[in-house]
């Protein structure tokens, strides 16, 4: 820690590295009012636009007439409410896995899984693309932390069959949230059974969007579900809500129960967002329009973008990071497409790697054509 915070505030600040917090004042959606004016959004996980749905607000009020809002307790004294456990059965269902576990948080969640399996003498094989909190859980569990290229699949078996670790983990995000791209998840589960090792699946930007119904990344998986298999979705994005849930065997979400401390030491989540999650997954399951909507949307602005200066990576979700390079540049186009009307900000160092700053397009079915035209306009107007 820096002695002294101000000089180390200044630094940041000569770096374009300074981050700052803006007040929305309003629901979510591709239309947001932050610090007073109205923005066309494109900053939100949202991709399936239930956060404001009155289907999910109705289920979360009804449940707070009926049963309060907090539990007063952690979910082994009398936190675990009937509302989580229905969730947590549902959940597990739509996935196509034995049992689930709901958490408060995705970090909270990965923080969790991790640190209960893993520990000295253990080995952790990660995506070098991995979201912070799966970092910051392989840091804390004390295994050995082997980061591999990212998406490099023939490095990744060189290290598994090289370890002689007492516990293998193999960790990755799904769908990566800065990139956009996906992980190779069928040939993660043969790696995985092959070298007896654990894999478990971060699916925050993949769940809700991906697959027929939405079930995430395993709906694309053509192999049977490996028995080492933990999968997470996280529910503040194309949910629309909050919270987390992992799922796997039985067994599996039985140790978890009984070793994961940021389940066990801390109040259970107020039943009534348990009460959303159960209705936004009803959206989910119906919700094929929208995610054709999305799909839609994704390949106009791909189209519109083959004639800005600054190219987008490859990808097919929602995320569709338009690549800047500079801290500088990137906060400058931030601020003019602020100035008109529109809130993209930019993505800088430490989130990203030095010298790929960009701006995070994150699109939602709630958006419209007109709205990509609005936006590459813009950028075609500033460029």
């Amino acid at each position: 820690m820096p002695t002294d915070l101000t000089a180390a505030l200044a630094r940041l600040q000569e770096d374009g590295l300074l981050r700052q917090r803006r007040i929305t004042e309003s629901a979510q959606g591709a239309r947001v009012v932050i610090d007073g004016r109205e923005y066309l959004s494109f900053a939100s996980n949202d991709y399936l636009g239930l956060a404001a749905h009155p289907d999910i607000a109705d289920a979360a009020c009804e449940a707070a007439r009926k049963f309060g809002i907090g539990v007063g307790a952690s979910h082994l004294l009398t936190g675990h409410h009937a509302l989580h456990d229905a969730f947590e059965t549902a959940f597990a269902r739509f996935v196509g896995l034995e049992s689930a576990l709901l958490f408060s948080t995705g970090y909270m969640a990965n923080l969790g899984v991790i640190t209960s399996l893993t520990g000295r003498h253990d080995a952790i094989f990660a995506d070098r693309l991995n979201h912070a909190s799966l970092v910051d859980a392989a840091r804390l569990s004390g295994a050995d932390h082997l980061r591999y290229p990212h998406n490099d699949l023939a490095d990744l078996e060189r290290r598994l069959a090289a370890s002689n670790a007492a516990t293998k983990l193999i960790v990755t995000d799904t769908v990566f949230s800065m990139d956009g791209d996906t992980a190779r998840v069928p040939e993660l589960l043969s790696l995985a059974e092959k070298y007896d090792a654990w894999l478990y699946l971060d699916d925050a930007h993949g769940f809700g969007v991906l697959g027929e119904h939405g079930q995430g990344i395993l709906a694309s998986c053509p192999l049977p579900l490996f028995h080492r298999l933990i999968y997470l979705a996280t529910f503040g994005k194309a949910a629309g809500v909050a919270g987390a849930a992992v799922a796997g065997s039985t067994p599996l979400i039985e140790y978890l129960v009984n070793r994961a401390r940021t389940w066990i030491y801390t109040t259970a989540q107020p039943p009534m967002l348990a009460a959303a999650a159960l209705k936004s997954l009803e959206l989910i399951v119906a919700g094929g329009a929208r995610r054709d909507r999305l799909a839609m949307l994704i390949m106009h602005l791909r189209e519109r973008a083959r004639r800005l200066p600054w190219p987008l990576l490859d990808s097919s979700t929602p995320i569709q990071p338009l690549m800047v390079g500079d801290n500088t540049t990137a906060l400058r186009l931030s601020q003019q497409l602020a100035e008109r009307g529109i809130w993209l900000p930019a993505i800088r160092p430490p989130t990203v790697p030095e010298g790929t700053a960009r701006l995070r397009i994150s699109l939602s079915a709630a958006h419209s054509l007109e709205d990509i035209d609005r936006l590459c306009d813009a950028l075609e107007a500033w460029a």
